[in-house]
């Protein structure tokens, strides 16, 4: 930790956007110095029954942009998410930035391209997106000091961004009593995602985090932000005392009883594709594919 560039005394001013829906948090995360920000895991919103789009996530997310005089300097994801439609591509268009991701998100277009045998218009190399992510690098929000961390083990791509005296966790994380993400995706592995967990909680105790999904376990009121001493003291699949080999028979025990999130199958086909629906048949549709059977 010694190594990695942190600096708990620049605050980013953070705004979380909640979507009932996907119970997924899209945050901006701003440099109070400046007008200078970043916007993480947005929202397309997506019908599964009539499968129509719409954006009135994405659409709250550029109207507080707006509002607030703001400039988008990157549209984040933290993975390649199964569970919601990113809108980058949108939100690009509309307020500029550049769209980053984790570098690793090749083996998931690589995994998830033969699962939906994506054409060869499919680019498997990362290039839909501006920037692919390493551990270790680092950019600019203003004037705020960004790095990251790599926290394989629910996608390959996962990544955590630390900001100042902030973590964007992304789907590693839930708030302390919803525990940690599931490892049982293709690509995922749930002794690589305690390693990477234990790398975040390594951290600061002080430091805020922020994290992806929400879904107010036994009926309290839909939260987003904790610590990383909260995460250590009282999260319950991995706060301090529990061991790799605990974790790991825990998450795969649970992974096992859960059903796949009614989303996956135009998810993934969206968000490997850095946002972008297929291209047009002939026809001038555009086409998801169901795999029977596979998932």
């Amino acid at each position: 930790m010694s190594d990695w560039p942190i600096n708990i005394d620049q605050k980013p001013e953070v705004t979380g956007f909640f979507d009932p829906e996907t119970n997924t948090i899209s945050y901006c995360v701003k440099d109070p110095n400046s007008n200078a920000c970043a916007l993480y895991d947005s929202v397309l919103d997506f019908d599964f029954a009539s499968d129509w789009t719409s954006k009135t996530s994405a659409d709250s997310l550029i109207e507080f942009v707006n509002e607030q005089g703001l400039s988008v300097e990157w549209i984040i994801e933290t993975h390649v998410h199964a569970d919601h439609l990113s809108a980058a591509p949108y939100l690009q268009q509309k307020l500029g930035g550049k769209l980053g991701i984790g570098a690793r998100v090749i083996e998931v277009q690589d995994i998830f391209g033969k699962i939906f045998n994506a054409g060869t218009e499919f680019q498997r190399d990362g290039s839909q997106f501006d920037a692919l992510f390493e551990e270790g690098d680092t950019y600019k929000i203003g004037g705020l000091d960004a790095f990251i961390l790599a926290t394989p083990g629910h996608t390959p791509a996962c990544m955590a961004h630390v900001i100042g005296d902030v973590i964007v966790v992304g789907d590693t994380l839930f708030m302390p009593d919803g525990g940690s993400a599931r490892a049982d995706f293709p690509g995922g592995d749930a002794r690589q995602l305690y390693q990477s967990i234990k790398k975040v909680l390594s951290l600061p105790e002080s430091m805020r985090m922020f994290i992806c999904h929400d879904y107010g376990p036994n009926g309290r009121d839909i939260a987003w932000e904790t610590t990383v001493g909260e995460q250590r003291a009282s999260n319950i699949h991995v706060k301090d005392g529990i061991d790799e080999d605990a974790y790991v028979e825990m998450r795969t025990t649970r992974d096992a009883q859960l059903s796949m999130p009614k989303l996956i199958i135009p998810s993934v086909q969206v968000n490997m594709r850095a946002g972008d629906l297929p291209e047009p048949e002939p026809n001038g549709t555009r086409y998801l594919k169901v795999p029977v059977d596979k998932l």
